[in-house]
């Protein structure tokens, strides 16, 4: 079942529609984790009897859990090749999503969703590590936008979804329909998927070596600066992400439905912007479309604290939310292609550095939005304006690499 991925060229060709429905499939199980279960936030941390800040740790911990699993799944997909590892690691999703759907605490729960994250983590490398393996420069970049689009689509579905399952049931059964799902995609995986890096390919696993080749992408200049603009500008929306719930439902009293609705409209706003990137690579640079999409996400986040320190209500608060989360279809597709541009070799190291690099980030950014102990408007903005500035600092350090390099 294996294809031939020794040109990027030969294999656009090659390459069929269920192959990226597959690998769309894969990218679509970490975003589903997330946003699946966010519109139950307030009502399991009533029924496990646990506060706002401990409930978020069950997004802290989930992050934790896909940093270490992504520094594990990419070396050894780059060694035994992309299958192995990932049907692996679609097994322990489903075990862990279930024992979260058992969960008689808030403590065993947060501990589950460290094993479904670990899980989760082979999708998200398979996905960015097998796109590289076919594609690389504009086509790559273009690949990368279409997996964005996922990413952007399942924040649409997820909290709907999510919303309705708790409205009809229990927040409980959320975490069984992905564990359901996981389990579809598994077989589809076995039947269907076939391996996109050949064994002349594959680079042998051990400790020393993996240290070494993450050392090394470290100490690259180019992957260090894209990769920082990463992290902090999608560091911007994860505060959104973990603030939102609280802050939708109880400062301005959102009902579950109705805080899913919303956040499905700034979900829309990504796959919206990812296309139009998508179209506009090959006619404008990536670095160039990159510095717009930073620009543009520190301008919404910087409205964010405007609109919560006058008071606004809520229909002029979406306005920059909406911006903050459109402007992740540029940012994200572009910065992750020209991260992993000279990486070839190494795709699946990179690809799970450069998703460390932004899991580590956006677990500061949440933890910086709950400081304060109780989610307001102007908590998630303060936070969000703070994480804008930095991703503006990162980019004119890239932009004098750049022209120092040039």
């Amino acid at each position: 079942m294996n294809l031939d991925v020794t040109h990027p060229a030969a294999n656009r060709k090659r390459i069929n529609s269920r192959y990226v429905v597959i690998l769309c499939g894969l990218a679509a199980v970490g975003p589903l984790s997330i946003d699946m279960y966010l519109p139950a936030l307030p009502m399991m941390a009533r029924d496990l009897s646990a506060t706002d800040a401990t409930m978020q740790m069950s997004l802290t911990s989930y992050i934790v859990g896909l940093a270490v699993g992504i520094l594990v799944v990419g070396p050894l997909s780059d060694s035994v090749g992309r299958r192995i590892p990932l049907i692996g690691g679609l097994t322990v999703y489903v075990a862990g999503s279930a024992i979260c759907a058992l969960s008689p605490s808030a403590s065993v729960l947060i501990v589950a969703r460290v094993l479904q994250a670990f899980g989760a983590s082979a999708g998200i490398v398979t996905a960015r590590a097998a796109a590289r393996d076919l594609f690389a420069g504009t086509a790559g970049a273009r690949v990368f936008s279409s997996l964005m689009v996922v990413h952007g689509g399942a924040p649409v579905i997820a909290p709907v979804m999510g919303s309705e399952i708790v409205r009809l049931s229990s927040w409980r059964v959320v975490f069984v329909v992905l564990a359901a799902l996981a389990t579809v995609l598994t077989f589809v995986v076995v039947v269907a998927l076939p391996e996109s890096l050949d064994r002349e390919r594959r680079t042998p696993t051990h400790l020393s070596e993996m240290a070494r080749t993450y050392a090394k992408l470290l100490a690259n200049r180019n992957f260090l600066c894209y990769s920082s603009i990463f992290g902090v500008v999608f560091g911007i929306l994860f505060i959104y992400i973990s603030a939102s719930p609280f802050v939708m439902q109880r400062f301005y009293g959102l009902t579950p439905s109705q805080y899913s609705m919303v956040y499905a409209v700034n979900g829309l706003a990504i796959v919206l912007i990812g296309q139009v990137n998508r179209y506009l690579v090959g006619k404008i640079t990536e670095r160039r479309l990159l510095a717009s999409g930073v620009v543009v996400s520190a301008a919404g986040a910087i409205g964010v604290l405007i609109v919560g320190s006058l008071g606004l209500p809520l229909p002029i608060l979406l306005i920059p939310l909406f911006v903050v989360s459109g402007s992740m279809g540029v940012v994200m597709p572009n910065a992750t292609s020209l991260a992993m541009s000279d990486h070839q070799r190494h795709a699946g190291a990179a690809a799970s550095l450069l998703a460390v690099v932004q899991l580590v980030i956006a677990g500061a950014a949440a933890a910086a939005g709950g400081l304060g102990g109780v989610n307001t408007p102007v908590s998630m903005g303060l936070a969000m304006a703070a994480f804008a500035l930095l991703s503006l600092v990162a980019l004119v350090t890239t932009v004098k690499h750049r022209g120092t390099t040039s």
